[in-house]
């Protein structure tokens, strides 16, 4: 199993596809898929049955999963698309910082 990039929680900006420069918060993040569930971006229409939670029935818009080579990190210090590099801090904990400022990503 590979390690990402990219975290749940995280702010990212979409690099391509119909969504191109929208950005939005990761709410799940696929591992063994590679991909993202981005809040906002990828929305497709679902048509569900009747159920309690939702007795009408019909067809409910969602986002769908976004491969995470379409997304990128937005800098905490300038709000742009950043790459990211792992390193180790004072107390030896590895620690995401972007690239474009130097900043540590929380």
């Amino acid at each position: 199993m590979n390690k990402l990039h990219i975290k749940k929680n995280d702010t990212v900006i979409v690099l391509a596809g119909e969504d191109k420069g929208k950005t939005g918060k990761v709410l799940k993040v696929l591992v063994d898929k590679q991909r993202a569930i981005v809040e906002g971006v990828n929305m497709v229409s679902k048509s569900t049955k009747p159920s309690a939670k939702n007795p009408q029935g019909g067809i409910v818009k969602q986002e769908a999963s976004i491969h995470i080579s379409n997304l990128s990190l937005i800098d905490p210090k300038s709000g742009k698309a950043t790459r990211i590099a792992i390193k180790m801090n004072d107390e030896g904990k590895k620690v995401r910082i972007a690239k474009k400022s130097g900043e540590e990503i929380k």
